[in-house]
């Protein structure tokens, strides 16, 4: 056993310092939040366009004349409820927005030299007196070299778990929302067009032609509120399950992760996993 651990050891400690000062998992992790912030940023923009559109509709007025009567109301009142979900979810990609760049903060000062030179100290000695050591090495030292591993590689770790969950089980969810939203965008935005320019011809056939369209224009309005409608609630579907990705991708997932992480840790820098080696060289002699 103490004949592996000689090997072992060196071998893991050459692994840890190698991507430590290499940092190939630093820039996996680097990419990947730079990937994240762009779809929280186009996200973000989404949402600000359709805030800007329903604004727009809201105020628009549309006058129904089918018979000399004229009748004027502002259909996009309705969507009052939607612009509301639409600003908290504006704000909440922004949030997203600066979890992400937080993120890749991190991964970078994790990345320092200084972090990658101390824990280099602290490892070769650690590792130093646990092979040629008269005595094993102080606990509180291995514990040092276990938090600072944690320092270096748990945030670039954590983000790399992070988007592979969002890849396997919600990127298609994300396309779809994203598309769906664009396209409720377009169709919401129809209702600031129902009433068209004021007719400039001057012969009598064109006014004829004119009047004609206004009129089947104004019969299809409710139709047309009613597609709106639609479009409102489809966004609103697809608004709550873009909120549900990002949580979970920026909150819940990472979370989760540095939780395992540092239980782990916890549970290796506990005395009775630092006595083990010592319990199997004591044995080996």
């Amino acid at each position: 056993m103490n004949f592996h651990l000689r090997w072992l050891l060196p071998l893991a400690a050459l692994l840890v310092l190698g991507l430590a000062w290499l940092g190939p998992v630093d820039r996996l992790a680097d990419e990947q939040s730079d990937a994240g912030l762009k779809r929280a940023l186009a996200t973000f923009a989404a949402a600000r366009v359709l805030n800007g559109v329903i604004s727009v509709a809201q105020g628009t007025e549309v006058a129904v004349e089918p018979a000399g009567v004229g009748v004027t109301f502002a259909p996009g009142q309705v969507l009052d409820p939607v612009n509301d979900l639409v600003e908290q979810f504006s704000s909440l990609m922004l949030t997203a927005s600066v979890s992400f760049g937080v993120q890749k903060a991190l991964v970078f000062i994790g990345g320092h030299w200084a972090v990658s030179a101390v824990l280099s100290l602290l490892m070769l000695g650690w590792l130093g007196w646990r092979l040629f050591g008269s005595s094993a090495p102080p606990g509180m030292l291995g514990r040092m070299v276990l938090l600072l591993i944690l320092v270096r590689f748990a945030v670039p770790m954590v983000a790399l778990g992070s988007d592979a969950a969002f890849r396997l089980f919600l990127a298609d969810r994300y396309a779809a929302s994203q598309a769906a939203l664009t396209l409720s965008t377009t169709e919401v935005g129809a209702l600031g067009r129902t009433q068209p320019p004021a007719p400039t011809q001057e012969t009598v056939g064109e006014r004829m032609s004119c009047w004609w369209n206004e009129t089947t224009e104004n019969f299809d309005v409710s139709e047309r509120l009613e597609a709106v409608k639609d479009a409102a609630a489809r966004a609103t579907e697809h608004i709550v399950e873009l909120i549900v990705i990002f949580l979970l991708q920026t909150l819940i997932v990472p979370t989760a992760l540095m939780w395992g992480l540092w239980r782990a840790g916890i549970a290796l820098m506990s005395p009775r996993a630092s006595a083990f080696p010592q319990i199997t060289q004591t044995g080996s002699a």
